[in-house]
């Protein structure tokens, strides 16, 4: 597969010239010297390409974020080392409306979606004229056109995600659709659309984007080489076909699930399932080419062509923000966040089967004895050791030390309050005492294979059980999938999985917690799991469950002793639903605020 470069052709010029039009007040207004205005934009095919290029570039593009793994801190994953984090704040109950972390969400991506109305506006982008050769221009203006729908539908699905829920009103209301370019940061007065008509819309556009784009940005799928300038993998990192398949998964997903769906329609699990299922087939028969997607390859976090990316950001080159992030000091890290024990009670034994199943093996005296290798590619537990990547060597970079009084346990600033440090994502040839260090590119990955299997297993075990067989495979043949993959460190999946078999048989309630447990584990420290523990419930009993930590002592042989459930933080959310920006709420007396935010409206 010839994927090409994510950089976007000629971004660099055509976004500095829509950037210079950009401001916190207006959208878009003339430049300084006021001699040219918004009306501009159509005579210079750049800056009309520009509308739909700067919304790549609004969105972040790694995980060190309120986006990313500290809004898994605000969930049963993670702990944030500094309290006074904006996220610890909101987990615990004492969050200020001057603190706001979602704030710059709202206003960013009310932002895109006026820069794409623009570009839609009377079809005035796709009238543009941007190249001599029709057929060239033809190949232009088409994709543009599906691109600014489906960067529509995504910065509005985002709104939905951090801004949908139950309003005082009692109803269940998402944002305020808007589909003109409008600057709403001006003197409007907008309104709430109901959660429905929001996804309604959202599936609308990725429906009107799919008439337009190539099903996927490969060269091998442009026959014609000459296309390939304006078509094809150099597009790869914008949306496509098969992307906006897969943003209708995961809206429907999310819409099936008991919060937003209280009648249980199943029609909207059953939608989940084929779409999820559509882009499953894709890339298992049309990607699964030479160099391409392999089903049981591991995720390549430093590689921002890899096969098993759906939809990812622009890339940061050569970066270490995540090793700084989740390394402790004494490895010249930060020690920014630590995982709760809940979570490291989640990953299963070698043998699969869950900590707490009698056939798993577990002794509590040496929990790290024996677990499922997805653990030591994730998590750094006490006396792990970080080695080197591709190294013969057996002397570690590093050697975790979590005991009391040991250097990576609690209390200095740049620890973990967990007594545990992250993994994932560390590129492990990055060592900060080499001579040259060895930085990587880092891709944050906003869909990927992983995204459309577990979509497509937990909606087709809610259609028809872990087994059956409407949609050509089973829920549990999908989690095979899953479990059958890779990781990152070169630890093997599961070939015989008696533990699958197992829970499939034991029918639909069983098999649901059972990928809610595996979806935990795939997707920690990615800023999914704040949403999926939402969507799962209907109250607060499963949001506000504390989070602990393991109390290790070091005895005299050299042994452990550990304590598994010491208090790491208590959680007290007042709402299942996040905050409508409080000034917002000040400025339009329309908006209705989510429950639970009463000093917030």
């Amino acid at each position: 597969m010839d994927f090409k470069n994510i950089k976007i052709k000629s971004l660099g010029a055509i976004l500095m010239v829509t950037l210079t039009l950009l401001s916190c007040v207006d959208y878009l207004e003339p430049y300084p010297n006021g001699n040219r205005t918004t009306e501009d934009i159509w005579k210079y095919q750049d800056m009309v390409q520009g509308l739909v290029g700067q919304c790549y570039d609004n969105m972040p593009r790694n995980y060190n974020d309120n986006e990313g793994v500290f809004l898994d801190g605000a969930s049963d994953d993670v702990v944030i080392t500094a309290t006074t984090n904006a996220m610890v704040r909101l987990a615990t109950g004492a969050l200020p409306t001057s603190q706001d972390p979602f704030r710059t969400y709202w206003d960013r991506d009310y932002r895109s979606i006026y820069l794409v109305n623009l570009f839609l506006k009377d079809r005035r982008g796709f009238n543009t004229r941007f190249l001599v050769n029709a057929h060239l221009d033809s190949l232009v203006k088409t994709r543009l056109q599906g691109e600014a729908f489906a960067l529509r539908a995504w910065f509005q699905w985002d709104l939905l995600q951090k801004f949908g829920g139950k309003g005082m009103d009692g109803q269940l209301l998402g944002f305020p659709i808007v589909l003109e370019p409008i600057d709403v940061k001006a003197e409007t007065n907008l309104k709430r659309n109901t959660y429905d008509e929001c996804v309604q819309q959202i599936i609308a556009d990725c429906d009107s984007a799919y008439k337009y784009l190539p099903i996927a940005h490969r060269d091998y799928l442009v026959p014609n080489v000459n296309d390939r300038a304006y078509a094809g993998g150099r597009y790869w990192g914008r949306f496509d076909g098969i992307t906006t398949k897969a943003l209708k998964a995961l809206v429907y997903q999310t819409w099936a699930s008991p919060r937003f769906n209280p009648a249980n329609n199943v029609a909207r699990w059953d939608s989940a399932a084929k779409n999820a299922k559509v882009v499953m087939d894709f890339k298992q028969k049309t990607d699964a080419v030479t160099n391409g997607f392999g089903p049981t390859k591991a995720v390549d976090w430093f590689n921002p062509n890899f096969g098993g990316i759906v939809f990812s950001a622009r890339y940061n080159n050569g970066n270490d923000a995540m090793e700084r992030m989740f390394y402790p000091g004494g490895f010249q890290g930060n020690g920014q966040v630590g995982a709760t024990q809940e979570l490291v009670d989640a990953f299963p034994m070698a043998n699969g089967f869950p900590i707490t199943d009698p056939e798993s093996g577990y002794n509590p005296a040496r929990p790290y004895d024996n677990r499922d290798p997805r653990l030591y590619a994730t998590i750094f537990h006490n006396n792990a050791k970080a080695m080197r990547l591709n190294s013969s060597s057996t002397t570690p970079m590093y050697t975790f030390e979590n005991w009391t009084g040991g250097k990576d346990a609690p209390g200095p600033p740049a620890n973990s309050r967990t007594n545990y440090h992250i993994k994932k994502m560390v590129f492990m040839g990055l060592n900060w005492g080499d001579n040259a260090i060895n930085r990587q590119p880092h891709t944050k990955i906003f869909i990927r294979w992983e995204n459309m299997v577990f979509a497509f297993a937990e909606a087709a075990n809610q259609v028809e059980g872990p087994l059956g067989s409407k949609y050509g495979i089973s829920a549990k043949d999908a989690m095979a999938l899953i479990r059958a993959k890779n990781n990152t460190d070169g630890g093997k999946g599961f070939v015989l999985d008696p533990y699958l078999t197992k829970v499939a048989a034991a029918g639909k309630t069983a098999f649901g917690e059972f990928v809610k447990n595996e979806r935990r584990i795939e997707f920690c420290f990615e800023g999914q799991r704040f949403y999926d523990i939402r969507r799962w419930s209907t109250g607060l009993n499963e949001i506000n469950k504390p989070v602990h930590r393991p109390l290790i002592t070091r005895n005299s042989d050299g042994s452990f002793t550990y304590k598994l459930d010491d208090l790491a933080e208590s959680r007290s959310f007042a709402s299942g639903s996040l905050p409508i920006p409080f000034d917002e709420m000040l400025r339009m007396s329309n908006l209705v605020q989510n429950e639970g935010w009463t000093t917030w409206k």
